[in-house]
C-alpha cells in the first residue's frame, strides 16, 4: 500500500507539459518556442524536439523551416532587426549621430521587452560557450550595421567594420543592465547606454585617426620615392 501511494504521489509531483504556442505560422511558432524553452534552461540544453514540442508542430514541419536551434535564433534576431527598422523614427535629420543612435537602441530594447526573460539565459549561456558567443558577435555585427545605418552613420569600409563591432560590444552591456533594470523609465539602462555612447564616440575620433596614420605613412613614401624614380629614368634615357 505504501508503494501504490508512493507512486501516486510521484505522478502527481509531475510537472504539466508547457501548453504549445498558438497562433502564427511553423516559423514564427518555432522562434516563440526557443524564446520560451530559453526563460527557463540554457541554449545548450534546448534541443530541436524540444522547440518542436513546445512550438506545438512536428520534426518534419520544424525541418522545413530550420535546421537548427542556431538558425532559429538568427532569425529571431533577423526579425528584431526588421522591427526597429519599420518603428524607427523618420523625423531625426536634426539630430547629432550619438542622439539618432540612441533613439534607435532604446527602440531595440523596446522590441526586445517580450524576451526580456530569456535574454539573461542567453548571454549566460555565451560566456560558458567560445562557439556560441562567436555566432552570436557574427549576428550582433550584422544586427548592428543595420542600426547604425538607420541612425545614418557609415558602416562602409574599415571605420564601418570597427563601428559595428564597437556597436555589438556596447549594446551587449546595455543589454546585462536592462535584464535587471525593472524601474518603468528605465533610468539605469539610459544612463548605461549614454555613458557607453559617450566612450564610443570618443573612441571613433581616435580610430579615425588611427586609420588615417597608414595613408599619410603612404603618401610620404610615394613622395620619397617620385626623385628616385625620375633619376632614375633620367640616367636611362641618357
Amino acid at each position: 500500500m505504501a508503494r501504490s501511494s508512493s507512486r501516486r504521489s510521484t505522478r502527481k509531483s509531475r510537472p504539466q507539459a508547457a501548453t504549445p504556442i498558438e497562433g502564427g505560422n511553423n516559423r514564427d511558432k518555432a522562434i516563440s518556442a526557443l524564446m520560451a524553452l530559453l526563460a527557463g534552461q540554457s541554449f545548450d540544453q534546448i534541443g530541436l524536439a524540444e522547440v518542436a514540442g513546445r512550438a506545438g508542430i512536428s520534426l518534419s514541419q520544424l525541418r522545413g523551416e530550420f535546421g537548427s536551434t542556431l538558425a532559429i535564433l538568427a532569425a529571431h534576431i533577423k526579425d528584431t532587426d526588421r522591427k526597429v527598422l519599420d518603428g524607427t523614427d523618420t523625423d531625426m535629420a536634426d539630430e547629432g549621430p550619438r542622439e539618432r543612435l540612441f533613439e534607435v537602441l532604446m527602440r531595440r530594447l523596446e522590441v526586445l521587452a517580450p524576451d526580456k526573460q530569456a535574454i539573461p539565459s542567453l548571454l549566460e549561456s555565451a560566456r560558458r560557450n567560445p562557439g556560441l558567443a562567436v555566432a552570436l558577435n557574427g549576428m550582433a555585427l550584422r544586427s548592428q550595421r543595420w542600426m547604425l545605418t538607420a541612425a545614418g552613420i557609415g558602416t562602409n569600409g574599415p571605420r564601418g567594420a570597427l563601428r559595428a563591432q564597437g556597436a555589438a560590444l556596447l549594446f551587449a552591456r546595455v543589454l546585462a543592465v536592462w535584464v535587471n533594470d525593472d524601474e518603468p523609465g528605465l533610468d539605469r539602462t539610459m544612463a548605461a547606454l549614454d555613458r557607453g555612447l559617450a566612450s564610443a564616440e570618443r573612441w571613433s575620433g581616435f580610430v579615425d585617426d588611427l586609420l588615417c596614420i597608414p595613408a599619410a605613412l603612404f603618401r610620404g613614401v610615394r613622395r620619397r620615392r617620385r626623385p628616385v624614380d625620375e633619376g632614375a629614368a633620367e640616367a636611362d634615357a641618357a
